[in-house]
């Protein structure tokens, strides 16, 4: 593994791992980062990222579905809302086991953490758009349930509830521990920008504050890379892990470090160059055009072919708009039932083998 490599994902590590220190400065009285930075804390507030995890009191996939259904092999699911509680229930036909769904993550598909007998588990069917129903959690397939306990969901262990909260929403760690009678739903500004809490009580305060949160768009585009990784899967965690096929589609970061033209250092292929961190996902393929063409357009080859020693872009044959939809298309989970476009920059040709 390339040193930068390792000291890029130690230096992020630490830096996730840092909790800012608590001073004796006053409450914030309901004032946020947005009292500020308007424009970002508005679009925030919108985006997919602050609703990464919704409770059921402000669900609005669930409400918007009031009855669910589904059946696997013995048992039946069901998902009931009722104003501001929903039920999951799961039946053999003899008994049923009810529990409330508290912690929804994902925007628009969805999978439920249940607390259940005093453990949390993960449910083992999840909502999906693109069949408006239920059916088995992504990474969930090769579950074959024997018992009604078996078919409510599965498990999750302190380490992996740690890192699934701890992405999904803002506060979900403290001491190391998880702590979600303090977590906020969501991905807020401190879960991102380290000891923003801290420089808001100190501007409040008209304290010195030397604790200004760095930019986003500050480290280079390996560290990028590895930042946003630390919840959507670094290049290495997707090594180590052994992870093959479609499945891996879902880490972006992984995917984006196989394109030929990443480099981890060209801010023009960095994460935040193409998105904007605390605005709604750009779902129009075509809007990313600036974006490809900073490359692969005629005044971006005709500057590279001024530093010949270095790799020279080419422009594309078929077509001068619409870039992504072509070099980036849409993949297909194994299970079939969510398609992610895959981040893996590239010439794709008809009936090629997904790249690993």
């Amino acid at each position: 593994m390339p040193l930068s490599r390792i000291i890029a994902c130690a230096g992020i590590l630490l830096g996730s791992l840092i909790a800012c220190a608590q001073a004796p400065w006053p409450e914030t009285k309901g004032v946020t980062c947005a009292s500020c930075h308007k424009s970002q804390g508005i679009a925030q507030e919108t985006s997919e990222m602050a609703h990464a995890l919704n409770l059921t009191s402000h669900n609005s996939v669930l409400a918007a579905h009031p009855k669910l259904e589904f059946h696997q092999g013995a048992f039946a699911y069901s998902v009931e809302t009722r104003g501001s509680k929903s039920l999951y229930s799961v039946t053999d036909g003899t008994k049923t086991i009810t529990v409330p769904i508290t912690y929804a993550m994902g925007v628009q598909a969805q999978t439920w953490v249940l607390e259940w007998n005093g453990q949390l588990y993960e449910s083992l069917v999840s909502y999906y758009p693109q069949i408006d129903g239920l059916g088995i959690t992504t990474g969930d397939e090769r579950i074959t349930p024997k018992t009604l306990d078996e078919a409510v969901g599965r498990l999750i262990s302190k380490d992996e509830a740690k890192t699934c909260f701890n992405c999904h929403a803002t506060h979900a760690i403290a001491d190391r521990q998880l702590s979600l009678a303090h977590m906020e739903p969501g991905v807020g500004c401190e879960r991102c920008h380290v000891d923003s809490d801290a420089h808001l009580k100190a501007m409040l305060a008209h304290a010195t504050d030397d604790l200004v949160p760095s930019r986003i768009g500050e480290p280079t585009t390996e560290d990028m890379s590895n930042f946003c990784g630390q919840c959507h899967r670094t290049w290495e965690t997707v090594v180590r892990s052994h992870w093959h096929g479609e499945a891996d589609v879902r880490f972006q970061p992984y995917r984006l470090a196989n394109s030929r033209c990443y480099n981890g250092v060209d801010p023009r292929i960095s994460c935040v160059a193409c998105h904007d961190p605390h605005a709604r996902l750009e779902r129009n393929m075509a809007a990313y055009d600036p974006q490809c063409l900073s490359c692969h357009g005629a005044a971006a080859i005709s500057a590279a072919a001024l530093k010949p020693s270095e790799p020279q872009p080419k422009l594309c044959p078929v077509a001068k708009s619409n870039c992504a939809s072509c070099h980036m298309p849409k993949v297909a989970l194994p299970n079939g039932l969510m398609k992610l476009t895959d981040h893996q920059i590239r010439v794709v040709r008809p009936n090629e083998p997904y790249p690993n």
